[in-house]
């Protein structure tokens, strides 16, 4: 777990930069936490900014470096332009145009490399010929403490539920709100969502152990992988209660549902908790889904809204 205190310690670095957002009943007993409304239309904003906040003048001389597909490029890109320092990213060649883009205006360089070459960056945390703080996208503690904050957030603002629902991508925004909401509310279960073409914990929850998965691209880039990042499984093991893989057909549907009765925009990852809510993998009593990002290309949304699954 990562403790309370550096939770709050990350919550006073982020001050009000970060928007405290809002908790929406979608319906019944579900509801709906809308980190699809940052600034940079992800919850990444948290740990990226609390990261590059709890850096020292001499770390970031160089600049900030990471490795991402989207939405935490976009995190560090905002937090470094915000601290006046040089933003890199190192992002696969299958990372979406619309986030790529967005990652662009806030002044981030980005590098293009193959996806096996964007892995190897993760895991070593470095790229050959390039200086610079790396930013961990998961594993960095500071990363890892400011998604936690989402955590206090929920325990402060519903006065009680059984379950939260959290996509599961390499597991930073897991282990962040596990670790507040379990030392808050020691008996709410966490529920990790996965698409089931890319669902490496669900299957490591059904063998006891990581194992290797039959991974399949889909349209949900935030969510899923083919593989483990090292450290991530006895992180996950002792705070996970449960790990849906849910049906990309239930995430395109998800999506419809959330614009037309919550009327809001969530890429993939953004619905996977609210799909994975409706399917009964949370169980029972009031469960609160994490929107984490609404970042989504215009035209796969255009397909989902046409009621197609890309």
């Amino acid at each position: 777990m990562i403790p309370l205190d550096e939770i709050r310690r990350a919550r006073e670095r982020l001050g009000d930069t970060v928007l405290h957002t809002p908790l929406v009943r979608f319906d019944g007993d579900v509801w709906l936490k809308l980190e699809s409304l940052q600034a940079i239309g992800s919850f990444k904003l948290r740990g990226a900014l609390s990261a590059v906040r709890a850096a020292s003048l001499a770390e970031l001389a160089d600049g900030v470096v990471t490795a991402s597909a989207g939405n935490m490029a976009q995190g560090v890109a905002w937090a470094s332009r915000e601290a006046g320092v040089r933003a890199r990213i190192v992002a696969p060649e299958t990372a979406p145009r619309a986030k790529l883009d967005a990652v662009e205006r806030l002044g981030g360089e980005i590098i293009l490399v193959p996806h096996e070459i964007w892995w190897q960056t993760m895991v070593e945390r470095r790229y050959e010929g390039v200086e610079g703080l790396f930013v961990h996208p998961v594993e960095d503690e500071a990363v890892m403490a400011g998604n936690g904050t989402i955590g206090l957030e929920l325990c402060e603002d519903l006065d009680g539920f059984d379950a939260v629902v959290v996509p599961w991508g390499g597991g930073g925004l897991t282990t962040g709100i596990a670790s507040a909401v379990k030392a808050l509310r020691p008996g709410v279960r966490v529920v990790t969502a996965e698409p089931e073409t890319a669902a490496p914990l669900a299957a490591a929850f059904r063998a006891g152990r990581p194992m290797e998965i039959d991974y399949r691209a889909a349209f949900v880039d935030g969510a899923g992988g083919r593989a483990w990042l090292p450290t991530m499984w006895e992180r996950a093991r002792p705070l996970v209660d449960g790990a849906s893989a849910v049906p990309l057909d239930e995430v395109a549907d998800a999506m419809r549902l959330l614009a037309a009765r919550a009327h809001v925009v969530a890429e993939g990852a953004g619905a996977l908790a609210l799909a994975a809510a409706l399917r009964g993998d949370a169980g029972e009593g009031r469960i609160v889904c994490i929107v984490s990002g609404g970042n989504v290309d215009a035209a796969v949304l255009a397909r989902v809204l046409a009621g197609e699954t890309p």
